[in-house]
């Protein structure tokens, strides 16, 4: 198995472990919505080394994994927000 075929059962994997967590994972469990975040994450790191074909380029890899972090790291901050007060 090579490249978008790869990429394909890498997402179907993790899209099974999304609705498992959806579906076993108790109501309002912070750790839960991290794990949404993290499972978010890898899903969008295999769609753009994948089927946007970054794998061969190091910088806009690292470029889209930052951005993409960056953006998982705010929502989880703002998620876990009326948790600390």
């Amino acid at each position: 198995m090579n490249g978008p075929a790869r990429t394909l059962a890498w997402l179907w994997t993790l899209a099974l472990a999304t609705a498992l967590l959806a579906r076993l994972a108790p109501p309002g469990a912070p750790w839960a919505g991290i794990a949404f975040l993290a499972l978010a994450g890898w899903k969008a790191r295999h769609v753009l080394n994948g089927y946007l074909a970054l794998a061969p380029s190091r910088f806009w890899r690292r470029f889209f994994a930052a951005f993409v972090a960056g953006f998982l790291v705010l929502a989880a901050a703002i998620y876990l927000l009326p948790l600390a007060g």
